[in-house]
């Protein structure tokens, strides 16, 4: 195997997961009659039957048990909190066509990162970055100036992934057995939720066979941009991998755009130009400084 095999493969499995993050909207598109709790709820079960799977195939069950106590436990129920609320309110925006609001809020989540670094973890910044932070959060404001009344899907969304990641930053468990615990802390209040609406009658499993196999398919499409993101930050250098978090929110806005028809005012034009501009200087700079290989 050469030596660049890992980093090959890593660029491979990083440039899969933002790709299938950015196609998410297509795939919910088909579900757009389900409501969006009952989406969430089917999202985390399916995902812990595939993690379950995943983990006993893999003998890591006492592993995670072990690992998931006091705090870390305390921790992940934190940080489910925060997954599920993101989860929510992206599904509720891709069915209520505000992919272009979605999209926005994980262009502005590099920068949010950037901010808690700043405040909880006490990292620093070179003028050049701080100089694309504040161009970036100039584009956020001329949206919030503007009237734009859901900016708050973009907000919420950038925010909730922020926290989410600071949290899984600190915790002492690794990317499947925390997957695996949250969605486990998540399992009972889906189950709860899709009891409720079948007991309602207003269950949308069980009644078409194509629908309860997109449903299903909801594991597979959490769970494995999720692996594959992990895998990846594993054989590669981890700002490298940043630069790829641009694909996502890139392919969700042309999704809006061209394909879903959600009307581009000149207020989006601009605003997601200051921010693309801000993004693209933060990640340029990080470049630069990037230390020189070792030969």
């Amino acid at each position: 195997m050469s030596s660049d095999a890992g980093p090959r493969t890593g660029l491979l499995l990083g440039v899969g997961a933002y790709t299938l993050w950015g196609l998410l909207p297509l795939y919910l598109h088909l579900l757009v009659r389900v409501p969006p709790l009952q989406i969430l709820g089917h999202r985390v079960l399916w995902s812990l039957l595939l993690l379950g799977v995943a983990v006993l195939a893999m003998g890591r069950g006492r592993a995670i048990l072990a690992a998931a106590r006091g705090r870390t436990l305390a921790l992940l129920g934190l940080s489910a909190a925060l997954i599920a609320v993101n989860w929510y309110v992206y599904i509720w925006a891709v069915e209520h066509a505000h992919v272009l609001e979605a999209s926005l809020g994980y262009f502005i989540n590099p920068l949010v990162n950037v901010a808690l670094g700043l405040a909880v973890l006490g990292e620093r910044i070179g003028r050049a970055q701080a100089a694309a932070v504040a161009v970036a959060a100039l584009g956020v404001v001329v949206m919030a100036a503007s009237g734009g009344a859901a900016l708050w899907i973009s907000l919420t969304l950038a925010f909730s992934f922020g926290l989410y990641g600071l949290v899984r930053k600190v915790v002492a468990i690794d990317a499947l057995g925390g997957l695996t615990v949250e969605t486990a802390l998540l399992a009972l209040p889906s189950l709860l939720v899709l009891l409720q609406a079948g007991a309602a009658g207003q269950a949308a499993f069980g009644h078409d066979r194509t629908l309860d196999m997109l449903l299903i398919l909801a594991g597979a499409v959490t769970a494995a941009p999720l692996l594959m993101f992990a895998a990846a930050a594993r054989r590669m250098r981890y700002a490298t991998l940043g630069l790829l978090q641009y694909i996502a929110p890139t392919l969700q806005f042309l999704e809006a755009a061209f394909l879903f028809g959600e009307p581009l005012r000149p207020v989006h034009l601009v605003s997601f130009g200051l921010i693309w501009t801000g993004c693209a200087l933060y990640a340029l700079a990080g470049w630069r400084a990037r230390p020189a290989p070792v030969r």
